[in-house]
């Protein structure tokens, strides 16, 4: 596990400073090793499989991660985590109906995670609107911290949802030192 967090932080590293060819192959490196890492913990390790396809969609893809993820959950999540890492698949593989079902269920107590359960939703649902509020209030969350899992200043969540936003036009672009220019 903290080789793959090892692995993201120099891939946020390399795609902050704008060298989008090592972040992809530092993303898919760190896919792989996140999955690893699943496949040897204990049951319900979820944010392995969370970290695993949000690398994956960063390493510029995800389909394979996102295919792995549903294959070991099939289409039923037991925790928030575990319900995030399905939504997560479930947007990549254009399955929507099964991404709100998902981002429903991965709702808590914590406004983080409920924002990005909305930002899903609206995803799923093409609410431009919802959208760009619940995305802003990814990056902003991630600007106040003082703390990030990998060590960067990097808002991972918010890059994810806008790769995943894009096809559908509905990227707003954030601007803030935390999010790279992405082309």
């Amino acid at each position: 596990m903290q080789e793959a967090i090892r692995a993201e932080a120099s891939a946020q590293q390399a795609l902050l400073r704008g060298d989008a060819a090592v972040s992809r192959e530092r993303f898919a490196a760190a896919a792989a090793l996140y999955r690893a890492s699943w496949e040897s913990a204990p049951p319900r390790s979820y944010g392995r499989l969370v970290g695993m396809v949000k690398a994956g969609v960063l390493s510029g893809h995800g389909g394979e991660e996102a295919a792995y993820v549903r294959g070991a959950l099939g289409d039923a999540c037991e925790s928030p985590p575990g319900c995030y890492a399905l939504a997560i698949s479930a947007l990549v593989q254009g399955d929507d109906e099964a991404a709100r079902h998902a981002a429903a269920a991965m709702r808590t107590e914590d406004p983080a995670f409920n924002r990005t359960a909305d930002a899903i939703d609206a995803i799923a649902r093409e609410d431009a609107d919802g959208y760009a509020a619940a995305v802003r209030g990814i990056v902003a969350d991630f600007e106040a911290r003082d703390r990030h899992l990998t060590g960067v200043p990097f808002a991972d969540t918010a890059v994810m949802l806008e790769r995943l936003a894009r096809p559908r036009g509905l990227a707003v672009r954030p601007a803030s030192a935390l999010m790279p220019t992405l082309g």
